[in-house]
């Protein structure tokens, strides 16, 4: 019994090898993709022109170094924080349906920031406005933790994010619709839709000590969600304190997902759909399911971006929009796929 048991472990172990591997070989290929194509089209500046060159003018680095680079790498950061926030929810939830909007952060992110415009506190511009946004996630979040308490029960943490979510959404739709005229609207909707268009390298380092931070306290606690799998009574004799473990998990997603949204904005469904994809893949331990849903969300934004720089339209698309939109129907092939390969089998 015991030798099949570390048979299949072993099994499990070299088949997230095989995946992981061919993950990054493809990640790879796509941030090639990436580069090779001009920021907007406009520059048609491309790496094989680099390579044949050798140099590249000022203007070209700048393009290359200041809007590509950075562009490139907050959609691989933002997409890893989306999507290991998204396993870890729905690991401490026990629920396929979680996802990190679920907590409020973004919401209150996004409240926080159009009610500062709204009352003219701050300038448009201002480089003050992300940490407002931060600020606001995090009461987000800390207002959730004090509804949900020390009870080990997993539904008042999901009433407590849709409640907080639910009011911080209306509040900020309320003050977008109350907006004084058509280009204050456009401007303050723009974090409520995400786009990685305008981006540069300050927003990569306002982002990058969040994440890791987030990321870090996520993987600490990776025995806490495993044990957690079985019942709140194995995490107890385990010697685990559930309300404190909850609420340090509750933390590093709202700093997982706030340093997404203080650098892009609201950027749905990659946090719902990178773990399923993993399950699908036949991972269930939450080890992996955590370290390979990073993986798939950095790819799943990678691609979405490009995609949205590759279509031919008066204006850049919102990638928040984009994501859900293209998200939605293939999370919903991959059940019917999976549904049907149930009922065959």
């Amino acid at each position: 019994m015991q030798l099949s048991t570390s048979k299949r472990l072993a099994t499990g172990e070299a088949t997230v090898s095989r995946l992981m591997k061919w993950m990054l070989v493809l990640t790879t290929g796509i941030i090639a993709l990436s580069l090779w194509h001009a920021s907007q089209g406009s520059s048609g500046i491309t790496l094989l022109d680099w390579w044949h060159s050798g140099t590249l003018s000022v203007y070209q680095k700048t393009i290359l170094v200041d809007i590509r680079l950075p562009r490139l790498v907050l959609a691989l950061v933002n997409g890893a924080a989306l999507g290991l926030a998204g396993a870890a929810m729905q690991l401490l939830l026990r629920n396929p349906l979680a996802e990190p909007g679920l907590t409020g952060v973004s919401s209150g992110a996004a409240l926080t920031t159009v009610a500062v415009l709204y009352f003219g506190l701050l300038p448009t511009f201002s480089w003050l406005l992300p940490f407002i946004a931060l600020a606001g996630g995090l009461a987000a979040i800390i207002v959730v933790v004090m509804m949900a308490g020390g009870y080990a029960d997993v539904n008042r943490v999901i009433l407590a994010g849709v409640a907080i979510s639910s009011l911080a959404g209306a509040a900020m739709a309320l003050l977008l619709y109350l907006a004084p005229n058509p280009f204050a609207f456009q401007e303050w909707s723009q974090w409520t839709l995400g786009s990685l268009a305008n981006r540069g390298w300050s927003h990569v380092m306002l982002m990058l000590p969040l994440a890791f931070v987030g990321a870090v306290l996520v993987l600490t606690q990776t025995r806490f969600l495993t044990a957690l799998t079985f019942s709140e009574e194995t995490v107890v004799s385990m010697g685990y304190s559930y309300p404190i473990r909850r609420n340090l998990v509750l933390i590093a997603v709202a700093l997982l997902t706030g340093s997404s949204v203080v650098s892009v904005g609201i950027i749905g469904f990659v946090g719902l759909l990178a773990p399923h994809v993993v399950r699908l893949l036949g991972l269930d331990h939450p080890k992996h399911v955590l370290s390979m849903s990073a993986l798939t969300g950095a790819l799943l934004v990678l691609s979405i971006d490009i995609f949205v720089r590759l279509m031919s339209v008066g204006r850049e698309l919102p990638l928040g929009v984009v994501a859900a939109v293209i998200g939605a129907p293939l999370l919903i092939f991959l059940l019917v796929r999976q549904k049907a390969r149930h009922a065959v089998g």
